[in-house]
C-alpha cells in the first residue's frame, strides 16, 4: 500500500515570478558607469560656470536610482499556483509581502485565454462561476503562454478525479 494521498497529491505546483535581466552586482556597475558619464558630461558645464547644470545631472543620477529601486522591490511579488485532484489554489503575494489566496474545484473553473494575433497570449484568467482571476500577468507572451498549457493539462487530469491504483 503506498503511503502517497491520491486525494491530496499536487498534480501541479508553479511559482510564477517577474523576469528580471539585470543581476543587483550587474546594476552597480551599471549605476557605476552612469555616475561616471555625468560626472565627465557636467565637467564642462562647471568649467564654463553654468554649475546648474552639474545638478541636473546628479538629479538624474538619483532618478536612475530610484527607478531601479522600485523595479527591483516590484521583482519580490510572486503567485504560487497549484492544482490538486479537489483544488486549484491561486496564492498572489505582493512587493510587500501580503498575501491572498483564491482556492476553487477543479471541475468548476475554466482558463480564459485573450489572444493577439501579432504578440501571442495577453492576458490569462481562471474563471469561475462569473468571477475572473487574471494569473501571470507579468510574464511575457511566450511564458504564459507555456504556462497556460500545463496548467489545463493539470487541470484536466484533475477533473479525471483521483487515480487510487
Amino acid at each position: 500500500m503506498s503511503d502517497i494521498d491520491p486525494v491530496h497529491a499536487q498534480l501541479f505546483a508553479a511559482r510564477l515570478s517577474p523576469h528580471r535581466s539585470l543581476s543587483r552586482s550587474h546594476f552597480h556597475v551599471l549605476l557605476m558607469v552612469f555616475c561616471a558619464c555625468a560626472f565627465v558630461s557636467s565637467l564642462p558645464f562647471l568649467i564654463l560656470g553654468a554649475w546648474p547644470v552639474a545638478g541636473f545631472m546628479g538629479l538624474d543620477v538619483a532618478l536612475f536610482y530610484w527607478a531601479f529601486r522600485a523595479n527591483y522591490r516590484a521583482a519580490r511579488a510572486y503567485e504560487d499556483v497549484v492544482v490538486t485532484p479537489l483544488a486549484l489554489s491561486v496564492a498572489k503575494v505582493s512587493e510587500e509581502g501580503r498575501r491572498r489566496e483564491w482556492s476553487w474545484h477543479p471541475a468548476w473553473v475554466r482558463l480564459e485565454r485573450q489572444t493577439h494575433e501579432e504578440y501571442g497570449l495577453e492576458r490569462l484568467s481562471v474563471v469561475s462561476r462569473g468571477s475572473a482571476l487574471e494569473i501571470g500577468g507579468f510574464l511575457g507572451p511566450d511564458a504564459k503562454a507555456r504556462f497556460a498549457d500545463r496548467l489545463a493539462g493539470a487541470l484536466a487530469q484533475a477533473r479525471q478525479g483521483p487515480r487510487f491504483s
